[in-house]
């Protein structure tokens, strides 16, 4: 006779937590586990980066849902009893996916639950750079009051916006934009099709284009083996003087080198900047140095409402695996085709 069936088990990585044990964040989206006896959630109890095989098997964890720690070919080493890792967000590249793929085990990211958010946090950097926030900001600061003539802003009326990537943070973007009276937005993108770029209202470009005319270049591509670089100096000598930079992305896809030299020799007006080739970012960084650069620590983005809905996202990712169901968002969909995978699954998910 057959006892109550194990619930599948979901490991969140330790940095969703502090030094109480309680979350660090209102809301994770567990709530979408409550009333489901499929599903229970456990916590590491340690912040470790990458995460190591000890702490997913002490666990006992059949998915895994990642704040920031690296995914190794190490962490799933021995993963006869993991089934999944879910991102949470939408960058993967700390994730080593073919590694995964190879020991059986689905990665999945919040796909579309960032868009809004990442989108806002565009579109106010772009009126915190035309504006001249900062500066205008450290002159009351510093009793400079009589300075002020000498930073006249720009609106973004008539102005030109270009995406390089239009993925859905780059097209909630473009949506956001809509009611500034801006020029028809650029998009480089090898990915997209003249009919959606026609739908969404965009005019495809290639890239050397889109920075040599953009009053506002934003990144919202992935960091790949094919982007990496992607922005360097040559691109970035393509850019007009009165051009700004945003980089909501992620870091390797800038020269960082040719960014500093660009900005501090005044041949592109200005750059903000979430995300850096080295993270975490522990001492003062070169880039705070200049006044036409806002920087944040890879999370402007951040909000109570991104934290909920990316959480209810990665949770209903684990619970659909629970009932056998394959969530949105699979980066290795050939793991579904593997036996190994499959094995697993069927072994793995309550009766």
């Amino acid at each position: 006779m057959s006892g109550t069936p194990r619930p599948f088990r979901v490991a969140l990585t330790g940095d969703f937590f502090g030094a109480d044990g309680s979350t660090k964040y209102p809301d994770i989206g567990l709530s979408t586990f409550e009333g489901r006896d499929e599903v229970e959630w456990v916590k590491l109890p340690e912040h470790r980066t990458p995460i190591g095989l000890d702490q997913i098997a002490d666990a006992g964890a059949q998915g895994v849902i990642v704040l920031t720690p690296a995914v190794t070919a190490e962490t799933v080493s021995r993963a006869d009893d993991l089934l999944a890792i879910g991102r949470f967000g939408v960058g993967y590249d700390a994730v080593d996916v073919a590694a995964c793929t190879a020991a059986d085990v689905a990665v999945f990211i919040t796909a579309g639950a960032v868009d809004r958010s990442v989108a806002e946090a565009t579109v106010g950097w772009m009126i915190a750079l035309g504006h001249n926030l900062r500066i205008k900001d450290a002159l009351v600061r510093s009793g400079r009051w009589d300075e002020r003539s000498k930073y006249m802003g720009r609106e973004l009326r008539g102005r030109t916006f270009g995406a390089v990537g239009l993925g859905g943070i780059g097209r909630a973007t473009v949506t956001l934009l809509q009611g500034f009276g801006m020029k028809t937005p650029l998009a480089y993108d090898p990915f997209l099709d003249p009919k959606t770029a026609d739908e969404i209202g965009v005019r495809p470009v290639g890239l050397d284009e889109l920075l040599a005319e953009a009053d506002f270049v934003s990144i919202h591509c992935p960091l790949t083996d094919q982007t990496r670089g992607l922005i360097g100096a040559r691109e970035i000598g393509l850019m007009r003087p009165d051009a700004f930079l945003i980089n909501t992305a992620r870091g390797g896809i800038v020269d960082e080198d040719a960014l500093y030299d660009a900005l501090a020799a005044g041949r592109i007006a200005g750059a903000a900047l979430d995300c850096f080739a080295e993270e975490p970012v522990v001492e003062p960084h070169r880039f705070g140095t200049l006044d036409n650069v806002l920087l944040a620590p890879h999370c402007i983005a951040w909000t109570d409402e991104l934290f909920r809905d990316i959480g209810r996202s990665a949770c209903q990712g684990m619970l659909d695996l629970a009932l056998g169901r394959t969530p949105r968002g699979v980066v290795n969909p050939g793991v579904f085709d593997r036996p190994g995978f499959q094995e697993k699954w069927a072994r793995l998910r309550p009766r």
